[in-house]
């Protein structure tokens, strides 16, 4: 219980600091981040797939559905990992993190739309409430949090997709990165025959290094989560999955400076109540 509590939590503070590693390579445009972070982390998951000698898997990737949940789950990351990072590099950690506050009520919404799954009263308080909140953010600052709105509808359907896919988190990452493999290579020979590769042309040594680093940066968190999430229940799980966008959070607010009035405070703490009422209704289930 102690070494999963601890992996876990390691996997949330990890995505939690994402921030200042997306800041730290902030010369390098969006685009490109994200094909380097396709490019690297495969290279990264190639090396603990042979050293594990993890390669059985390849055989079950060959049936149709199975190949098309992953290039529809690969899509959904990418286009997650894409906005995520063009947030943070744009001066929108704080609505970046409200994303992932959303995002356990969206999955609720997801497994009622899509799976047919029945919710109690107090989850449809904790919807409404969250909705509220997301209503009063709109009106105060005149337009609609999209990318808090984006970032919690794409993981929520990518995390619907990988609850019934057929691969592991190690496998079903790796394949992922294979498939997105082509196109992230291919947009880099691109660049770089056009003269426009970052990478190459105009990035600073540490931030050539910080993007090779990409590959681990990305796929340790993962690993990590994997094997805290086997060791310990669903409701501490649940509980640590708030780390993340809470340090996220907090460094929009004090690191990073972004604006943050008393307005936008009433709407963050509507949502963060349907988030402990959530909390509290799913420990009280599993009691």
């Amino acid at each position: 219980m102690r070494t999963g509590i601890f992996s876990a939590a390691l996997a949330f503070l990890c995505w939690g600091l994402f921030p200042i590693y997306f800041h730290a390579v902030k010369e390098v445009p969006a685009m490109q981040i994200l094909a380097h972070r396709m490019l690297w982390s495969l290279a990264f998951l190639l090396i603990v797939l042979a050293l594990r000698r993890q390669w059985s898997w390849l055989g079950q990737v060959r049936q149709p559905r199975i190949f098309w949940n992953f290039v529809a789950s690969a899509v959904l990351l990418s286009a997650n990992w894409l906005v995520y990072i063009w947030a943070v590099n744009n001066g929108h950690v704080i609505e970046a993190s409200l994303g992932y506050f959303i995002n356990p009520l969206v999955n609720i919404m997801f497994g009622y739309l899509l799976l047919k799954e029945r919710l109690r009263r107090v989850q449809w308080t904790a919807i409404a409430l969250a909705a509220m909140g997301v209503a009063w953010l709109t009106w105060q600052s005149g337009s609609v949090p999209w990318i808090a709105l984006f970032l919690a509808a794409s993981f929520g359907a990518y995390g619907l997709l990988r609850k019934t896919a057929a691969l592991g988190a190690l496998e079903g990452l790796s394949f992922e990165t294979m498939l997105l493999f082509p196109v992230a290579a291919g947009y880099v020979a691109w660049l770089t025959l056009h003269g426009d590769n970052a990478f190459l042309n105009t990035a600073s040594e540490s931030t050539r290094w910080l993007l090779v680093a990409s590959g681990p940066i990305t796929a340790i968190p993962l690993l990590l989560f994997a094997s805290g999430a086997r060791q310990i229940p669903l409701s501490i799980l649940g509980l640590l999955q708030y780390l993340a966008p809470t340090i996220q959070f907090l460094l929009g607010v004090w690191l990073f400076k972004e604006a943050f009035s008393a307005d936008r405070l009433v709407g963050f703490a509507m949502i963060w109540a349907a988030l402990a009422l959530y909390a509290c209704e799913g420990l009280f289930q599993r009691n």
